[in-house]
């Protein structure tokens, strides 16, 4: 199955109540006799309420029940991506010849096809294709159909054909019922009444609550005292919703980048049928795989073996790493051209080697920005006034990527928000790939990148980083084509499981101009707040001796320097 990650989305994980009942049993039909109804099948609605859950849920299930069938999860940028590859390689029939294999398509974010005619006339011959033969589609979007602006009216004909569903915010009942089932899996020792007041609080959706209940628990593990239902709001501060947000404008998380299990069993029965089915079926998943250019040394060596092995998982696996070596390769010739067909990208055995050759391309030819070196952990000053963001800092640097991602890091000018997140890069350098950058930077580079024509690189430059952190997402606010290339580098990031660290003067629901989608993904790890420090202004000096100390952290004005990497930005925060 192409797609992402399993992430435990599945349907018995998934709660059901009077704002997604009609989605969740439309997508269980579906699942139950895929191709026989609601085809295709189009689930709508805003970020963080479900849609990817009950899209991926469809995939596992119809996978465990009919463990033969081929299922690709994918998403609208992907597709775009897959067919501009394919007429830049001069091969496009390699397009519809790959999903002309798929028995369930699954696109995700289907809005992003805006304004891409090509693409799009190529997607409506796949669909009537795959509709003609009996193939289920199921497809998600922020929006109906209807809504999805400059689309081929044919093809708004066809994704509105079938079934047409949307996913609303979570009432009391769900957000309580949620807010318990994240507490049992994650064992989160919290009080009685805790959690039904954390649902009190209208939470437009699901990021937004476990994001609140992230807070809760970091919280109580600095203070060592459980919170009290009366002191969630006050714990909370600006995770607390004040009012329900009315507009969902979003998508959900997902950067299409899931393992790959989707195998090629075009058996040649003919030339085949002395053989054992399951010989059979390997002979012909090493004949598809020889004809793409890959190496097919462990398919042969499954040959040998006395018992069948589990010939489902082995093809699934080496379909998932082939996949993932096209994506490498992908990257590394978009850096540069000559790296493409390099023979580490056609060997399964050699991942690893192909993702070093990778990172060190990038290294050579532009490396990441890196964090300021005068900002260190161990020069950071812990007061009360910060201390629940030093813990979150420091449980970052031992747990990357696996607790409190994103971690969001506001305070106001000189709390020292843009300290830690530079020192948390510095302590994390010498065992993973660090971006860090302001985000007027990162609009600088992105003008830069479609000024050359060097978007592909740009890309593929960041995504390479195990640890991203971005500066003042403040600069963002308005640039709405910046948002949507940082929505698709987070999406794809976070599903990697790279950690990303943001900072801001204030917290996500108070910054405006910032789309709902990025919101919302700030909001699903942890927000947590710096208060401003108090200072001693710099006594005088005297003479050469007193000179020699360094005030220059100690300065009651804000302090300003050159950023090292990325030529006149300027930082405007104490320490």
């Amino acid at each position: 199955m192409t797609g992402a990650r399993d992430g435990g989305y599945h349907f018995g994980r998934f709660v059901v109540g009077s704002s997604n009942r009609l989605a969740v049993s439309a997508a269980r039909a579906v699942a139950e006799a895929p191709g026989q109804v609601y085809n295709p099948l189009f689930i709508y609605g805003g970020s963080g309420l479900g849609k990817t859950h009950l899209a991926t849920a469809i995939a596992h299930r119809v996978r465990a029940a009919k463990p033969g069938i081929r299922v690709e999860y994918t998403s609208g940028e992907a597709v775009a991506q897959q067919w501009h590859r394919v007429i830049a390689s001069g091969q496009p029939h390699r397009f519809m010849e790959h999903f002309r294999q798929v028995d369930l398509l699954i696109v995700d974010d289907v809005q992003f096809l805006t304004g891409q005619r090509e693409t799009q006339s190529e997607l409506l011959r796949l669909f009537n294709d795959l509709q003609d033969t009996g193939r289920q589609l199921v497809l998600t979007s922020d929006r109906q159909p209807s809504e999805i602006p400059d689309v081929d009216e044919r093809l708004l004909s066809r994704l509105s054909g079938g079934l047409v569903v949307d996913v609303g915010a979570p009432d009391y009942e769900m957000r309580c019922a949620i807010a318990r089932n994240v507490a049992v899996e994650r064992g989160v020792p919290l009080a009685d009444g805790v959690l039904n007041e954390v649902a009190r609080l209208p939470f437009s959706n699901v990021r937004e609550l476990i994001g609140a209940l992230n807070k809760l628990v970091a919280f109580q593990q600095l203070e060592g005292t459980p919170v009290a239902p009366p002191d969630v709001r006050a714990v909370l501060g600006d995770a607390a919703p004040q009012a329900p947000v009315l507009a969902f404008l979003d998508v959900a998380p997902h950067d299409g980048d899931m393992a790959d299990d989707h195998r090629h069993t075009d058996i040649r029965q003919q030339a085949e049928r002395h053989l054992e089915p399951w010989r059979a079926t390997i002979h012909a998943a090493m004949t598809h795989w020889a004809d793409q250019g890959f190496r097919i040394d462990v398919l042969n060596r499954a040959l040998t073996l006395p018992t069948p092995p589990d010939v489902d998982g082995l093809l699934a696996m080496f379909a998932s790493a082939t996949e993932h070596l096209r994506l490498l390769e992908a990257q590394a010739a978009a850096l540069n051209p000559a790296l493409r067909a390099h023979a580490l990208f056609r060997d399964v055995e050699a991942i690893a080697k192909a993702e070093q050759l990778l990172a060190y391309t990038v290294a050579t030819i532009r490396p990441l920005p890196a964090p300021s070196p005068q900002f260190t952990r161990e020069q950071f000053d812990v007061t009360h006034a910060n201390q629940l963001a030093v813990k979150a800092v420091d449980t970052v640097i031992q747990q990357k990527g696996t607790r409190y991602n994103p971690l969001f890091l506001c305070g106001p000018t000189g709390s020292g928000k843009t300290h830690l997140a530079h020192a948390l890069g510095n302590a994390l350098r010498s065992r993973a790939a660090v971006a860090c950058l302001s985000a007027s930077v990162f609009v600088d580079e992105l003008i830069t990148a479609l000024q050359d024509g060097e978007m592909d690189r740009w890309r593929a430059r960041f995504r390479t980083a195990e640890l991203f952190i971005l500066d003042d997402v403040d600069a963002l606010a308005g640039k709405e084509r910046t948002q949507e290339e940082f929505f698709h580098l987070f999406n794809s990031l976070y599903e990697r499981g790279s950690q990303i660290v943001l900072t801001s003067t204030r917290p996500p629901r108070e910054l405006p101009g910032l789309a709902d989608r990025l919101r919302s993904r700030f909001e699903g790890g942890l927000v947590v707040t710096l208060q401003s420090r108090e200072r001693t202004p710099s006594p005088p000096s005297h003479g050469a001796a007193a000179g020699a100390r360094d005030h220059f952290f100690d300065d009651q004005e804000k302090t300003m320097w050159d950023w090292p990497e990325a030529g006149g930005r300027l930082i405007e925060e104490y320490r």
